[in-house]
């Protein structure tokens, strides 16, 4: 797998000044968002975002994906470390099937039927150019910003040590229940 990396350039935002780093594995291309004091954290704050056009660009009410993002961007710009924006949309089966999914989901499907209805696994998500971006960044010990108990699989299995869990709770509304709540029963989300 050749992954490509670009320099580093600053990013300022409402979020606070950061730096930032793109990463292009096959055609998906990934970021790393760090904080100014980032080379400086022996255990930075870590959040592994997957992307969601729908709600991080648009804020769509369907889930909590843009109120996890700007959590972790408020949080990591304050405290410091580290947002991977994880370019693999709707659990990685791409924008169009993720509409898709919304359609079956406006006839009662949860996401994990929606996925499984179309032809996919319930999530398809590679995580391979995060052990890169660790490896890349010099990262072996986190403090990791999750609810996903997967991620947290994930990263210990590739060496990188979580010395603390922290929670990316938002809120609940009537459009994102029901995807909360497929979430935390079937994906055994912390929530």
């Amino acid at each position: 797998m050749e992954i490509k990396k670009s320099n580093i350039a600053k990013l300022p935002s409402k979020h606070g000044k950061f730096f930032i780093k793109a990463y292009k594995q096959d055609n998906q291309e990934h970021l790393a968002i760090m904080s100014e004091n980032f080379n400086q954290l022996q255990n930075p704050y870590v959040r592994v975002h997957s992307e969601c056009l729908t709600g991080d660009a648009l804020g769509s009410l369907k889930c909590d994906c843009q109120n996890q993002l700007d959590l972790a961007l408020n949080f990591i710009s304050k405290q410091g470390g580290l947002v991977i924006y994880h370019r693999q949309e709707g659990r990685n089966i791409g924008l169009l099937n993720k509409i898709n999914a919304y359609a079956l989901q406006d006839k009662g499907r949860n996401t994990v039927e929606a996925n499984l209805e179309l032809g996919f696994a319930e999530d398809e998500r590679d995580y391979s150019v995060v052990k890169f971006i660790f490896e890349d960044l010099d990262i072996n010990s986190i403090k990791l910003i999750t609810n996903n108990p997967k991620k947290i699989e994930y990263i210990n299995s590739i060496g990188v040590s979580i010395v603390e869990r922290i929670p990316a709770i938002t809120e609940v509304n009537e459009f994102n229940k029901n995807y909360l709540n497929t979430k935390k029963e079937h994906f055994g989300h912390m929530l």
